[in-house]
């Protein structure tokens, strides 16, 4: 078997010409799976993944990147997700002409935030300087109105 030797010479990798193995490096050097599988099938599987796992995958090269940037398809999962605590927010943008992406973007920290706020997360905080300042994020006043609705129907729900 013929050896050859990577970056550090005291590692040998045995070659494998004749394997199956041999035959999927071949392959992969002439491209990855974006490149070589049908693009509704890629962005199924880019829309699979979670958020963090799609920011990481749009790091792991530029072809990725651009199939996850340039796709609204991979984007849309996830913004009806924060639909669910932005629906106004959401609907606005894209009435706006925003991409799913954008629209997400612009949503997502607030969404995260606004939906805290609505599960009871920060009821028990009575000052400004008890809040987490790294998680907060600027809202409108109808979200303000939305978040004070819920805090005081949980109000309502203790005394009763």
């Amino acid at each position: 078997m013929k050896e050859t030797s990577t970056k550090n010479n005291n590692f040998k990798v045995p070659s494998t010409e004749n394997s199956a193995d041999a035959e999927w490096g071949r392959a992969s050097s002439q491209g990855d799976f974006v490149e070589r599988l049908p693009p509704e099938v890629t962005v199924k599987i880019f829309s699979q993944l979670d958020i963090q796992s799609l920011c990481r995958a749009s790091e792991t090269c530029r072809r990725w990147n651009l199939t996850i940037r340039d796709n609204d398809d991979v984007w849309k999962p996830h913004c009806l997700t924060a639909r669910a605590v932005c629906q106004r927010e959401i609907d606005d943008d894209r009435k706006s002409g925003y991409t799913w992406r954008e629209t997400f973007l612009r949503n997502y920290q607030k969404s995260k935030v606004k939906r805290e706020w609505l599960s009871g997360r920060y009821s028990n905080i009575r000052s400004p300087e008890n809040l987490p300042e790294k998680s907060m994020c600027p809202m409108d006043a109808d979200t303000w109105g939305e978040i004070l609705e819920a805090e005081l129907k949980r109000e309502v729900e203790k005394s009763q």
